[in-house]
């Protein structure tokens, strides 16, 4: 079985993508901003970072006596150009001895093992740490977050939008034990790869990829407490900009006891029924303004928590007999008195 992970997971280094020093500084930064103190006396891991090539630990090398760390580590795999059996590497900094690597340079380690983060030793420092930070493979997502679950650690993670409508993901979303994370979700992210002919485009002499990710946390950095502005439903049906919305309205599934709403900035502020919004509504989702009930059924059996008519042969969002996309369904936390509404005007 080690031979078998340690075979997937250097197969994973080749979907690999470096994360930008840029996107990590200013992701990060937001949750400093936001509390001073969350990295005060507190262990970071960042189990998927070459310790002399990560950005990652660059930057909380660089940021370690400014957050006021007590410890970091860095761990990764061997280079697959290394022989079977070779082992993994660590770094690890704490406050006594950041002096001597300012003057030495970083003192990479060999592990006992092969640096797998499913590993015994990994998962004892794992257990070590206050937060887990990284952007982990991409092949073996589902088994990092089932991993993370595990150590009910803070996190900040990088991974594709779609996840979130994993079967490992979607319930945490559900119970609010995951969020998204402060960077904007549009135009995905562009990330640094050794795979010439796998670039997007070449900066600098530097490949760049653009993926559809985004940052995961349970971490607060204050953006998802922020309402969404939004309009009524007769007035989005008047002069919302989109124009599906002047046309159509708001029409409802054939197959989910819900309404259809295409665009997040168009939900009607003064509807209180529920209703199927685009997955890329949790970057901006509010849980003091709405409720996060479920998603289609395509994506999990029981993810509508009901909503689902069971007669229907389609897991799948229909309207009008055509397939919509995968949804998430959710509904205002506090209905709208119109009396009250008409005051308040």
């Amino acid at each position: 079985m080690e031979n078998k992970n340690l075979a997937d997971a250097r197969s994973a280094k080749n979907d690999e993508f470096y994360t930008r020093y840029e996107d990590i500084q200013n992701e990060i930064n937001a949750y400093w901003e936001y509390d001073a103190n969350v990295f005060r006396n507190k262990t970071v891991l960042c189990p998927c970072d070459d310790p002399e090539q990560s950005n990652f630990t660059k930057f909380f090398i660089r940021n370690f006596e400014r957050f006021g760390l007590k410890k970091l580590i860095s761990t990764c795999l061997p280079c697959q150009s290394e022989a079977r059996g070779a082992k993994g590497k660590i770094f690890t900094l704490t406050a006594d001895s950041v002096e001597a690597m300012k003057q030495n340079g970083i003192a990479v380690q060999s592990l006992d093992g092969n640096g797998d983060f499913r590993s015994d030793e990994i998962k004892a420092l794992r257990n070590e740490s206050d937060m887990i930070i990284t952007n982990p493979p991409f092949s073996l997502y589902r088994e990092f977050a089932a991993w993370l679950v595990e150590s009910k650690k803070n996190f900040l993670i990088i991974g594709n939008k779609n996840s979130i409508t994993y079967k490992e993901i979607f319930p945490l979303i559900l119970r609010g034990r995951m969020w998204s994370g402060k960077s904007s979700w549009s135009g995905g992210m562009w990330f640094e790869t050794k795979s010439a002919c796998d670039a997007d485009k070449v900066i600098n002499g530097v490949s760049l990829k653009n993926v559809s990710s985004v940052w995961f946390t349970n971490m607060e950095h204050g953006q998802r407490h922020q309402p969404l502005v939004l309009m009524t439903m007769a007035d989005n049906i008047k002069r919302s900009k989109h124009r599906k919305i002047r046309e159509a309205g708001y029409q409802r599934y054939d197959n989910y006891d819900a309404i259809e709403v295409p665009f997040t900035d168009a939900i009607p502020d003064d509807y209180d029924g529920v209703m199927g919004v685009p997955i890329t509504f949790l970057e901006k989702h509010c849980p003091e303004q709405f409720q996060i009930l479920g998603a289609t059924e395509s994506e999990g059996k029981g993810f509508s928590n009901g909503l689902w008519d069971e007669h229907s042969a389609a897991a799948q969002p229909l309207i009008q007999g055509k397939r919509i996309y995968k949804r998430i369904f959710i509904k205002r936390i506090r209905p709208i008195d119109t009396a009250e509404r008409r005051k308040e005007r």
